[in-house]
């Protein structure tokens, strides 16, 4: 990686519209430029996505079929034991990932169930991958907690604008989720930050969202971009789908604003054709999510994976 990279922190609203919206052809080509610069072309990393704990979330996000506040089909369930987790590490690690990341649906961690996410973390990096988790809320200690315990990412995504926020959530603000951020990068812990495409926002919304995530006092080491996945029961349900072109643009326009972040097609992308996700490699996405199930939704199987990446003379990486 190219260590003298010059990052932009001070994108303007217009600037971003304007990034996002120049000729396709053009975009892409200056978004392979960055991405050569910094990153090998033909390296996908490879993580995944375990759910230790299912539904009953008390957060109202229009999205999430976990929300005890819609009927998506999703029953609530306890905290797994560490055994099930740690099986499931090994599992992912034969399949090549080289980042397992282990998901709760909480509005914040009680203390005795931190406590047990811990001995997970502690359990897995002794496997040798990355650790993350995503367990909604954090406070300072607990962040420093969970870096005493070798925690390597923690994910907290903006999910949009500061705008259209608002609109899919009410029990949590946005600068809540400012404050968790803060609160992991005061530990020393990487951040993996990003937000949902498709939700009905506005372009604006999508300039808004890579605004706030480019504009950081230091930039997420990953950034997901997520295409809704239209679940039954849920207020998103039923939405207008989201242009694969305009998805495609909002992927180089990460790349572009935040060099040396991996950017991660998450979510979504079982409803994606692999052209689709052909472009967005080529526009600078270097992580996938992969594994039969992303949280509560489909995810494509490794072996489509596998096919893809043959298809493309792309190689997942060994780090």
């Amino acid at each position: 990686m190219n260590q003298s990279i010059k990052i932009k922190k001070d994108w303007t609203k217009a600037e971003v519209i304007s990034l996002m919206t120049k000729p396709f052809n053009d975009l892409i080509f200056l978004a392979q430029q960055v991405h050569r610069e910094n990153f090998d072309p033909n390296i996908v990393q490879l993580s995944t996505l375990m759910n230790i704990k299912t539904g009953g979330c008390p957060e109202d996000c229009a999205y999430c079929p976990q929300s005890a506040h819609y009927d998506a089909g999703v029953n609530a369930e306890k905290l797994l034991e560490v055994d099930a987790v740690l099986e499931q590490a090994k599992a992912a690690k034969e399949s090549g990932a080289t980042r397992f990341c282990m998901g709760a649906a909480w509005r914040q961690p009680k203390q005795r169930d931190l406590e047990k996410v811990i001995t997970m973390v502690e359990a897995v990096k002794k496997t040798g991958m990355e650790t993350c988790v995503t367990l909604g809320m954090l406070e300072k200690g607990q962040a420093q907690e969970l870096k005493s315990a070798g925690l390597d990412y923690y994910n907290h995504n903006l999910d949009s604008s500061p705008e259209f926020y608002s609109k899919i959530i009410s029990t949590r603000d946005y600068q809540e989720r400012l404050d968790t951020i803060e609160h992991v990068r005061a530990a020393g812990i990487n951040v993996c930050c990003g937000g949902i495409i498709g939700m009905g926002e506005e372009e604006n919304d999508r300039a808004g969202l890579l605004m706030s995530l480019a504009n950081m006092d230091v930039q997420p080491e990953s950034v997901p971009i997520n295409m809704l996945v239209q679940v039954e029961g849920t207020p998103l349900d039923k939405t207008e789908d989201v242009d694969p072109i305009d998805f495609v643009r909002v992927i180089a326009s990460a790349r572009i604003m935040m060099p040396a972040s991996y950017v991660r097609l998450s979510a979504g992308r079982s409803e994606m054709t692999q052209e689709m996700q052909a472009l967005c490699l080529l526009a600078g996405a270097n992580s996938i999510f992969y594994g039969e199930k992303l949280l509560t939704t489909n995810n494509p199987q490794l072996v489509e994976d596998q096919k893809l990446f043959e298809r493309l003379g792309v190689q997942s990486s060994q780090h």
